[in-house]
């Protein structure tokens, strides 16, 4: 007998709204995540310890741990910190660095996750994966999926524009990561999950097609659902492949080669994302995704992140390395030095400085 459904693993509670903090302790008691109000929150030294005054007397039964950084070590000793609690959840409280840090500390000791992001810079909010430095330079981890996301839109109006604009880099880049998954389909017979794709594509389209900006509480309404359905659609697929193509092994190859002089995973997605489109020929993609990109005032080439026309030719040559086994275009075109000189003198006439 075919099976006619299946169970899709997602977030029971997903509160994306102005004001959303306040119902924090509430909203865990009434799903039955945190009925004791027993949490162990994790939290950074920055904004994490400013929302440690605002909301701890809401939650008087909380232990609070400050995180250190963003390394496998940090995440280890936050799990150790933890055991000797008798908790009924964890609370990632902060930005990226510090759910990630939560992630895999409450997977190691068998507890859900409650996701509170303080900004939007990418998609690792709700994704099954923690992103963490060890030694040998940066690991991603498999983790369950967040138990709930909460985003407080005046939280997020606090962080640094920065942070949140580069969500949209990390969001959009799924349009082209989609299509890197559809060649390989076509050129490997790699299986696709359609319902991921769908996911990850429609959250890129409707960030990429909208008119407003992060000043805007509808687009970052759009946005911060955006980051949401992208970790899911991994979820859906099992892996990363639903947002992670070409443009992010552009990324990975940034952090690699120039490990002090990165530009945030979002704006270094975003200069990989419009040069993969390039290469797939996908030339008008390429501008409007350049256009959009330049009016939330993201970069687009690799100049706008400090990077010279040899460094990012480096960049993309290295990139495959940082993913074996994925199919993208880098592998398909499997390019020269030269070539790839050649590609993005003709990408950078095209889409201008």
């Amino acid at each position: 007998m075919p099976v006619l459904t299946r169970l899709i693993p997602s977030p029971v509670v997903v509160d994306i709204r102005r004001g959303a903090l306040d119902d924090l302790a509430a909203v865990l008691c009434d799903q039955r995540i945190s009925p004791s109000g027993k949490l162990a929150v994790a939290i950074s030294g920055g904004s994490g310890a400013r929302l440690r005054e605002r909301l701890a007397p809401a939650l008087p039964g909380a232990t609070w741990y400050e995180v250190g950084g963003g390394t496998l070590d940090d995440a280890i000793k936050l799990a150790d910190a933890m055991k000797s609690g008798h908790y009924d959840a964890v609370v990632g409280l902060g930005g990226g660095k510090i759910i990630d840090c939560a992630k895999y500390a409450s997977a190691r000791i068998g507890l859900p996750l409650v996701a509170v992001a303080t900004n939007l810079a990418h998609d690792g909010l709700c994704s099954p994966v923690a992103t963490l430095d060890n030694d040998a330079g940066r690991g991603s981890y498999g983790v369950p999926n967040p138990i709930a996301v909460v985003i407080d839109l005046d939280v997020i109006r606090e962080a640094p524009e920065r942070y949140v604009r580069s969500g949209i880099g990390d969001v959009i880049s799924n349009i082209s990561a989609v299509a890197d998954w559809e060649l390989s389909h076509a050129e490997t017979g790699e299986q696709i999950d359609g319902l991921a794709a769908a996911m990850a594509r429609q959250a890129g389209e409707a960030v990429l097609r909208h008119p407003g900006d992060v000043s805007d509480d509808g687009f970052l309404q759009v946005l911060a659902e955006g980051l949401v359905m992208t970790g899911i659609s991994m979820s859906v697929a099992g892996d990363s492949r639903p947002s992670s193509g070409a443009c992010h092994e552009i990324n990975h190859a940034f952090d690699i080669l120039y490990p002090k002089r990165a530009a945030s995973h979002g704006e270094q997605v975003g200069v990989g994302t419009v040069f993969a489109m390039h290469l797939r020929g996908a030339q008008g993609a390429a501008a409007h995704m350049a256009e959009v990109l330049r009016r939330h005032r993201l970069p687009v080439l690799p100049q706008d992140i400090g990077f010279s026309v040899d460094e990012f030719v480096r960049a993309v040559e290295f990139a495959p390395q940082t993913r074996p086994g994925r199919y993208t275009i880098l592998e398909h075109l499997h390019l020269t030095t030269d070539q790839i000189k050649d590609a993005y003198a003709d990408h950078a006439k095209a889409i201008g400085s």
